[in-house]
């Protein structure tokens, strides 16, 4: 064995991309090629990373399929950090065959892991817990079990699941110190910081305030007849109606609970809803064409009454009326929840993991990036987005998951 090769290989296990290329900084053998990619990907030199990756998969060639192998496992992962979500999967699940056919548990189960946390990116929450649900975490390397852990917490935390996701993340913690890799220890730190951030915003009788996570369980766990802007649902007890697809009866429905239990004015109603400074008979006539299917869609829950000024919002149990709401409320807010966790994006994987076009990614982008809020590098297909996190919030309740876009 090449001592230079084992001690850039240990160095990187350590998360010491630096000494890692002290030792193999100078060498162009396929093994060193591999092992300078991954020290580059850990620096964050991803496009620079995925070209030593590369040469390095081919310089291997079929005559050494593991070690060509584990370069498809870290081309895989690399496009995962740099959110490239169509990288072909069926090229992991194949060569994470060979790492098992030759005995490289590890590496095996480091592959099965990116393609969880794949699903997890595009809110294919039931896929990843499947998933997750056959691994022997009991076996695990410290490093991978934080991995784990973290997969865990995130799946919780987009079902409010919040002390399973706290007790996940105390046990990512433990395993990420075992590991001594700063970056992982830093990773974990930054999902413990979410849940004591504000995750929403409560509108109740007129006053607002912001919500943690727990509190949002709480509030949807409550009696409260839950008008949720988040998801675009609305929530009492165990009856739950899906308006995402619907949005003008969403905003309908939403200045209704704000008012509650006074009316809405139609004045108001068409302003928001429509988009109309000055209301004429046409939309006085769409408002009651809308508010008559808005009552169909409530009926297991609520009516809606006509009234001198407008239309009051009257739920058939519920004595309490909550509206739940963004933190933060954005027109793109979907798009810079997913942009603020630090990596860049490009506008396909966007579309890919809020299930929308690619187009009207791109249209939103452009108009985030002329308001100063988002930027990007790069040109073609290699372009990517990114913009700074939102401070003081967190941003879990918009991921895929939890939110469904109309």
């Amino acid at each position: 064995m090449d001592p230079m090769i084992t001690a850039a290989g240990r160095a990187l296990a350590m998360g010491d991309p630096l000494a890692a290329l002290n030792c193999v900084a100078l060498r162009d053998d396929a093994p060193s090629l591999a092992l300078r990619g991954i020290a580059m990907a850990q620096l964050g030199e991803l496009d620079r990373a995925r070209v030593l990756i590369g040469n390095a998969t081919r310089a291997f060639g079929s005559q050494k399929p593991l070690a060509r192998a584990k370069c498809i496992v870290a081309e895989a992962e690399i496009a995962l950090a740099s959110r490239d979500l169509g990288w072909p999967s069926r090229k992991l699940d194949a060569e994470r065959e060979v790492l098992e056919q030759h005995g490289d548990r590890v590496n095996a189960t480091h592959a099965r892991y990116i393609d969880i946390r794949r699903r997890l990116l595009i809110g294919r929450l039931d896929e990843a817990e499947l998933e997750l649900g056959v691994m022997d975490v009991a076996s695990l390397p410290p490093a991978l079990r934080a991995i784990h852990e973290l997969i865990v917490a995130g799946i919780a935390m987009r079902r409010l699941e919040t002390q399973v996701a706290r007790d996940a993340l105390l046990q990512a913690e433990r395993a990420s110190q075992n590991a001594g890799i700063p970056a992982l220890v830093a990773e974990v730190a930054s999902k413990v910081e979410l849940l004591g951030l504000p995750a929403a915003r409560l509108t109740r009788m007129g006053s607002e305030r912001l919500l943690l996570l727990n509190e949002v369980k709480a509030l949807m766990a409550s009696q409260a007849f839950v008008v949720d802007g988040c998801r675009y649902t609305v929530k009492h007890k165990e009856a739950v109606v899906l308006l995402a697809t619907r949005p003008v009866l969403f905003v309908l429905l939403r200045i209704m609970a704000e008012a509650w239990p006074k009316e809405a004015s139609r004045d108001e109603l068409i302003a928001r809803a429509f988009r109309m400074k000055q209301a004429d008979d046409s939309h006085r006539a769409r408002l009651r064409v809308e508010i008559g299917r808005l009552r169909e869609l409530l009926k297991p829950l609520a009516t809606v009454d006509a009234t001198s000024r407008g239309f009051a919002l009257v739920p058939h149990e519920a004595c309490d009326v909550a509206v739940l709401a963004q933190p933060v409320e954005e027109k793109y807010a979907p798009i810079l929840a997913l942009l603020s966790d630090g990596e860049s994006w490009s506008s396909s994987a966007l579309a890919l993991a809020l299930n929308i076009g690619q187009r009207s990614v791109q249209r939103a982008l452009d108009t985030l990036a002329t308001e100063g809020k988002v930027y990007s590098f790069g040109r073609g297909r290699n372009r990517r987005w990114t913009t700074p996190p939102i401070a003081g919030f967190a941003t879990i309740l918009l991921l895929p998951g939890s939110l469904a876009l109309g």
